[in-house]
């Protein structure tokens, strides 16, 4: 949830505006130490409670960090820190309090929370922004699908060259097996034929005593 503004006057409540200046005296005092770190700035801060109590932080001697403050504001026209200049910081925050004003209530508007008092040509407005916006994010979205497809199709034509490559070599690799398989087959063939040969028995039917060589 958005954090509601606080309406910037005195608190009334003893208890409460003590609770608050504590909490927020803490975080003053953080935030200068955190900037003098992260920055490696020289900051001093200074505050007097309402009772006269006095905090103070100091990223390097205190007394130091004043000297030079005096001996900067001593060229200084007094105007930077004058009633003029305090009375134009004013003005510059009160504008732009507008603006965040009006910026925040065209949020509410656009998010369809405060349309309730829009004249026709209000809504009529509101309704041709959002058109706008309806037709930009729709362009972003489709162009993000393209580019989502020409990555895929990429990728597909990557892998179809790879396909390819390997089908080759294992053509080849087929190739060259079907060619050595038959020298194979004749180296044993030729073996077993020779012992065929020199294992032939006559096998004729006679009756008496066998011939015999001379």
């Amino acid at each position: 949830m958005v954090r509601g503004k606080v309406q910037l006057k005195k608190i009334e409540d003893t208890t409460s505006r003590q609770v608050a200046f504590s909490k927020r005296r803490s975080g003053l005092l953080k935030k200068a130490y955190e900037l003098s770190v992260l920055c490696d700035a020289e900051v001093a801060v200074i505050v007097f409670s309402q009772n006269g109590r006095l905090y103070e932080f100091s990223s390097s001697d205190m007394t130091k960090i004043l000297e030079r403050y005096r001996e900067y504001t001593k060229d200084v026209p007094g105007s930077k820190f004058g009633d003029d200049y305090i009375q134009q910081l004013k003005l510059d925050s009160v504008s732009m309090t507008k603006k965040i004003e009006l910026l925040e209530h065209s949020k509410r508007k656009l998010l369809g929370q405060s349309v309730s008092s829009c004249s026709f040509d209000e809504l009529k407005g509101i309704e041709e922004q959002l058109r706008t916006s309806l037709q930009r994010v729709r362009q972003r979205k489709t162009q993000l699908y393209t580019e989502q497809i020409d990555r895929l199709r990429s990728q597909e034509s990557n892998l179809l060259k790879e396909n390819a490559k390997l089908s080759a070599m294992y053509q080849r690799a087929e190739r060259s097996s079907q060619q050595q398989w038959p020298r194979h087959t004749q180296a044993e063939a030729e073996p077993h034929c020779s012992s065929s040969q020199s294992l032939d028995v006559d096998t004729e039917l006679f009756i008496g005593l066998p011939k015999q060589q001379c």
